[in-house]
């Protein structure tokens, strides 16, 4: 029988045949730096969508508001982030942070709306 050892921390491995980690804590860890760069990426793009989705609804009190862009950019909203688009058949689009939208009006002007569900 060949002796196995941790991928983590290097100690024996006792148990099945196909244990590859010594410990929970080893398994882990391990998992936590394979995936660290994933990881990163996807706390970082939640994040941002967590902020913009706080600032229109704050925002966006009574469900349907205008604002101007200056007034998001100072409140820190990142326009590159959203999580879905909707074109209406006028040819108007709509940006959704979930369930907060905005509509780009004229004059650096937005619309502010809140999809009920």
């Amino acid at each position: 029988m060949e002796k196995r050892s941790c991928l983590e921390c290097g100690e024996a491995v006792k148990g099945r045949v196909d244990k590859k980690f010594c410990s929970d804590y080893c398994r882990n860890s391990y998992n936590n730096k394979v995936n660290k760069d994933s990881k990163n990426l996807i706390r970082n793009i939640n994040n941002r969508l967590r902020k913009n989705y706080k600032i229109l609804s704050d925002l966006n009190v009574s469900g349907k508001t205008k604002v101007t862009r200056t007034k998001l950019y100072d409140k820190g909203f990142d326009f590159q982030f959203f999580t879905s688009i909707y074109k209406t058949k006028t040819g108007n689009t709509y940006f959704y942070v979930y369930n907060e939208g905005y509509l780009a009006l004229e004059n650096e002007m937005f619309l502010l709306i809140r999809k009920e569900a």
